[in-house]
């Protein structure tokens, strides 16, 4: 039998009256069988406390408040109505106990004119002793189970209190007190819904009729929250999870008792795990995207990525590309197609702060008019028919890096002004996103058009021209540097990868004649495929070019026929011819005359041989060497 059951069998087997009160709810909570009789009170009950002092308010208070704040006080000012309806002279001896669902109050009633219609003092006396002794022994009992419960509410490190069906706070444990800031005497006796509960976490007010902790009075059931903040004393919010399990006296709910915990260092921790999550995935895709975008670059590039040639004009250009990469000037690169515009763009990228970051490419020409916009800034999921997943544009792929708009000159018209909005502003929407998202980006361009032509004739806006040229550079056409075409030529002869089993490769003094007499309309890329070309055709180590319109054959070179006449040269052609041959060789060898691709070896004779040529010549191979 538990200690609760036996505390209710004592109550009930004294013969001295005795009630046990709720003060907070001013109910006589239970009332022992001699209390019942010396007042009328039906067993089980409900009567309020009040009631069984009709106009004697202020005595009660003062009796009940002292009792609480003192532990035990006792009165002769309190007279309530007996059975038979006379008023009845009685002695009040009440004792705080405290239980886990708050402070209770038992009463002990002596009645002064019983007492006083006994036949001896001797005979009083032993009746007031053995009463007083029988009331102390219940008192003592449950002060001792109430020790026990009180251990056990202190050891606890959830938070414990309980409300009545009112909401008013009837204990509170010190892990509560604890963690919301507030001592048990200033929470007992008030709301608590009011107190520590009275908003949501955004700050919206949270009405008593919602809160699940009432909620358990109404329906009698358990309510487990996960989620939800309580507020200190100190107006902090202190995010928690608690379980509010309802009271039940003789069937009824009466209370509830509420167990919470702190979950703010848990869920900060979740929120940074999350964040981090979210930034794992979002740095995923965007490895992702470019990791594909730069394999592209890689299989259409190759490993060229160097500006090649000594002209001026090269020289020119190298100059802007030092003096604009360290900026985040927007530049405008003009000129003919395969003139190598993208490699002034890569260079200017490379010599730049935003190396560290990709340079993405953007072929204006090739994506269609519809397109466009979700290209560059990206689509949220269903923003249109085959929109099945979010994608992130070129815009955002090259944050913190360059975007490189080449044929910028075919974007429709309409969509220039979206273009423009970025340059000036650094901010976008996705297709079908009203979020505005901010990016750092270097704009370069390039067209082979004439922008400004395109602006008077209304095809191209003038604020985006602007915007756009705000550092031009010209890439000139192959033709009018042709001191670079032998250089080129070699670079593409000797780059990685060319067939297997052609041997070493040389470019002969005609092969390099041949290649410059062209005009090359399809400029520096022209002069790559011819090279690829001629690699293919190679046979027996020579190098066989396909030239258009020079009687070159196609698949194998034809011998001249036997006794055809050999062109006719005079002495000085021939010292011409000889003189560029060998300025020819030093160019492409960097001005080294002997050893592995020296001039004498791509010319066939011994260095000693070109040595004293040059000599004669007036020839210094220094001039022709070439400078880091």
């Amino acid at each position: 039998m538990g200690q609760s059951q036996l505390a209710a069998l004592a109550l009930q087997a004294s013969p001295e009256p005795l009630l046990m009160v709720d003060p907070f709810a001013d109910l006589v909570v239970e009332a022992n069988p001699a209390a019942c009789r010396l007042l009328g009170l039906a067993p089980g009950g409900d009567t309020r406390f009040s009631a069984l002092h009709p106009g004697q308010m202020p005595a009660l208070i003062v009796f009940t408040q002292a009792a609480l704040a003192k532990g035990f006080w006792w009165t002769r000012n309190l007279t309530p109505r007996s059975a038979e309806g006379r008023a009845v002279r009685l002695e009040y001896a009440g004792t705080r106990i405290d239980t886990a669902e708050g402070p209770l109050m038992l009463v002990g009633l002596t009645d002064l004119d019983e007492r006083r219609r006994r036949d001896t003092d001797a005979d009083a006396q032993f009746y007031m002793q053995g009463g007083i002794a029988e009331w102390q022994r219940v008192a003592r009992f449950f002060r001792d189970l109430e020790r026990e419960n009180q251990l056990i509410l202190r050891a606890v490190g959830e938070g414990i209190y309980g409300v009545n069906a009112e909401g008013t706070t009837t204990f509170v444990n010190p892990a509560a007190e604890r963690m919301l800031g507030w001592s048990a005497e200033e929470l007992v006796g008030t709301d608590m819904h009011a107190t520590v509960h009275h908003h949501h976490a955004d700050g919206s007010l949270y009405p008593q009729g919602d809160c699940p902790i009432y909620a358990a009075f109404r329906d009698g059931a358990v309510h487990q929250v996960a989620n939800e903040v309580f507020w200190r004393r100190d107006g902090r919010p202190l995010w928690v999870e608690y379980t509010s399990t309802p009271i039940r006296d003789r069937g009824e709910v009466v209370g509830a008792v509420v167990v919470f915990r702190d979950i703010g260092q848990r869920r900060e921790a979740e929120e940074r795990l999350r964040a981090a999550h979210d930034e794992v995935d979002a740095l995923h895709k965007r490895l992702e995207l470019e990791n594909a975008y730069l394999q592209e670059e890689i299989r259409r590039e190759g490993n060229h990525r160097g500006i090649i040639g000594t002209s001026a004009q090269i020289q020119t250009i190298l100059r802007q590309v030092e003096l604009v990469a360290p900026t985040d000037a927007s530049v405008l690169i003009t000129g003919e197609s395969g003139t190598g515009k993208e490699l002034i763009a890569r260079a200017i990228h490379q010599a730049s702060d935003r190396s560290a970051r990709p340079l993405i490419r953007v072929n204006c020409a090739a994506i269609p008019r519809e397109l466009f916009e979700s290209e560059f800034f990206g689509h949220s999921r269903g923003a249109f028919t085959g929109a099945l997943r979010d994608r992130i544009g070129r815009f955002e792929l090259a944050g913190g890096g360059t975007i490189f708009l080449d044929e910028v000159g075919e974007i429709p018209l309409d969509l220039q002004g979206k273009l423009l909005r970025v340059l000036q502003e650094g901010q976008f929407e996705r297709v079908g996103e009203a979020r505005t998202r901010a990016v750092d980006v270097r704009v370069i361009a390039a067209t082979n058009r004439d922008l400004e032509a395109e602006v008077k004739r209304g095809r191209f806006r003038r604020d985006l021209f602007f915007r756009l040229n705000v550092f031009p550079i010209h890439s000139v056409p192959l033709r009018e540097r042709p001191e670079d075409i032998p250089l080129l030529a070699l670079h593409f002869l000797d780059r990685p990868g060319r067939k297997a089993g052609a041997g070493k490769l040389t470019l002969s003094q005609g092969d390099v004649r041949r290649l410059c007499r062209y005009d090359w309309p399809g400029n520096v890329r022209e002069l790559e495929n011819v090279i690829e070309r001629g690699v293919i055709l190679a046979r027996d180590g020579r190098l066989r070019l396909d030239l258009p319109g020079d009687g070159t054959p196609k698949v194998e070179v034809a011998t001249a026929p036997l006794g055809e006449a050999a062109p006719i040269l005079t002495e000085e052609d021939r010292r011409a011819r000889d003189e560029a041959s060998l300025v020819g060789a030093l160019r492409a060898a960097g001005g080294k005359v002997s050893g592995p691709g020296g001039a004498a070896e791509r010319l066939g004779i011994k260095p000693t041989t070109l040595a004293s040529r040059l000599k004669t010549l007036g020839i210094r191979p220094t001039a022709y060497r070439v400078r880091g």
